[in-house]
């Protein structure tokens, strides 16, 4: 059966990351310096790679990075908010100590780690994955035979890791998410497999690991 080749990028390093606040799927902050370099280096390794289709999140952050991408490979991105981060309602914009203060008891939900559990204005993590594996699923689908870079967030890269080695969503994080860091998968017969988990060797730079 024809596979989908498939790379996940994570955006590039924003100010928000450098701050520790959540940005979500509604709030957005700019990349930095170091994160517009990445940019540029991922650009620099899929060009040499190769690819045939490329697809965004819409998001500002994730546009800045596939921007160079695009220049880079010649090919022009699909913007789709479906690729989006987890929605985070009204905890976004805000640091996790900001929010054990302003939100003590949405902190303690959080931390409970209910896979139902709906931040106030946000999804679940049920949610949230069944919307991210929907998305990326069509995404192979309609390019079977090809190799396809996405440009997304960290959570969607979370969500594709525990679903390709069929982690619960309710286990702590054992996993590292970079900044512009490279993530592999192939989709066949219906089914995820990872072939490589965050390749940061084309970076200039230390790659920051949160969401």
């Amino acid at each position: 059966m024809t596979e989908c080749r498939l790379v996940l990028v994570r955006h590039g390093e924003t100010e928000w990351n450098r701050a520790g606040r959540i940005q979500g799927f509604h709030a957005d902050s700019p990349l930095t310096g170091n994160g517009r370099a990445q940019a540029l280096a991922v650009a620099e390794r899929l060009a040499a790679e190769g690819i045939d289709v490329l697809f965004s999140s819409d998001s500002g952050r994730t546009r800045q990075t596939a921007e160079p991408i695009a220049e880079a490979t010649g090919v022009a991105p699909v913007h789709d908010a479906a690729l989006r981060e987890r929605s985070y309602g009204i905890l976004e914009g805000r640091t996790f100590a900001e929010i054990e203060v302003q939100f003590p008891d949405v902190f303690q939900k959080i931390r409970s780690r209910d896979p139902h559990y709906a931040v106030p204005g946000g999804e679940s993590p049920v949610d949230f994955r069944d919307r991210i594996l929907g998305a990326l699923e069509r995404i192979a689908h309609t390019s079977a035979g090809r190799r396809v870079a996405v440009v997304t967030h960290g959570g969607v890269l979370g969500v594709m890791y525990r679903h390709a080695l069929d982690i619960s969503i309710e286990a702590p994080r054992s996993y590292t998410l970079a900044n512009a860091s490279c993530n592999h998968f192939r989709y066949v017969a219906g089914r995820w497999t990872m072939d490589a988990w965050c390749d940061v060797s084309h970076l200039p730079a230390p790659s920051l690991s949160d969401t």
